[in-house]
């Protein structure tokens, strides 16, 4: 997979030019409209009972994260269910591996997003030694077969991979490092992942080989410039769901009652003291 490099704040390298980085002011004025969608697509699962599936997947620092935020930014967190998984109790080490995922799977009129998903075992698992070569083999040959599943039982599943370049990726980690606000998001797997950059290039290649079916195919997001990524991840995931615009009521404002006599009470309150 040829790969994106980066070259600082303003651009992104591809081949041998450079594009420009999509500005806040562009970003933000097309997340606006992409947000509109999102909400019509929220009501029409709601009205219709759709069930829909998204899986993100990609190397540490790729953007998983930050793109479902921006997806769940301004829907409802009971319809838009976000999944994120900890690592594995000793009791789901005996289970079926993807036992633990199917209770998470999207009931009617839900949409849920797996921040990483059964996936971890062709991944991280299988490169950091939690699980065998012949465990993720077995795994990827069935999974195909519990994708349809899925799929045949009415679910809508989308796969995602992001994929960032190893310049960006050392750019992002080492911010990681350096600010406070996000040095909760770099664990020690992380750094052992980042030296064992071709263990997981040869980990997603197998992944793509076993899962990648017409019935639940990958789609592969390059992910270098943040704002673009979510964008074209948005943009992709609306367009390959058949929602449309719901009826509804038109909403006005009901008139406010009267006072009938109230007063506010004369006692004193605790206020938060106001600093700015």
């Amino acid at each position: 997979m040829k790969e994106e490099k980066a070259v600082g704040e303003k651009g992104v390298r591809e081949g041998a030019g450079v594009r420009e980085r999509l500005s806040r002011k562009q970003y933000e004025k097309e997340l606006a409209r992409l947000h509109v969608e999102l909400v019509k697509l929220q009501e029409w699962t709601v009205y219709t009972g759709a069930k829909i599936c998204v899986v993100f997947e990609g190397r540490d620092g790729a953007g998983k994260g930050g793109t479902i935020k921006a997806i769940t930014e301004r829907v409802s967190p009971r319809i838009f269910r976000v999944i994120a998984l900890p690592a594995p109790t000793e009791r789901e080490k005996t289970q079926m591996y993807v036992q633990r995922y199917l209770p998470h799977l999207p009931a009617a009129g839900e949409i849920t997003l797996f921040d990483r998903s059964w996936y971890n075992r062709a991944g991280v698992e299988r490169v950091m030694g939690f699980c065998t070569d012949e465990q993720a083999k077995t795994f990827l040959k069935g999974l195909p077969l519990v994708e349809r599943a899925i799929i045949d039982s009415g679910v809508i599943l989308i796969k995602y991979w992001l994929e960032v370049g190893q310049e960006e990726q050392t750019r992002r980690l080492e911010e990681r490092i350096h600010d406070g606000r996000k040095i909760w998001k770099l664990s020690p797997m992380d750094l052992l992942s980042y030296s064992r950059w071709y263990d997981y290039s040869r980990a997603r290649d197998e992944m793509f080989e076993a899962t990648d079916t017409d019935l639940a195919p990958w789609y592969v997001v390059r992910s270098d410039d943040k704002r673009r990524a979510r964008l074209n991840l948005i943009s992709h995931l609306l367009a390959n769901i058949p929602y449309k615009s719901v009826p509804r009521e038109k909403v006005k404002l009901p008139k406010r009652q009267k006072p009938e006599g109230y007063r506010e009470k004369d006692r004193p309150l605790r206020h938060v003291p106001e600093r700015f």
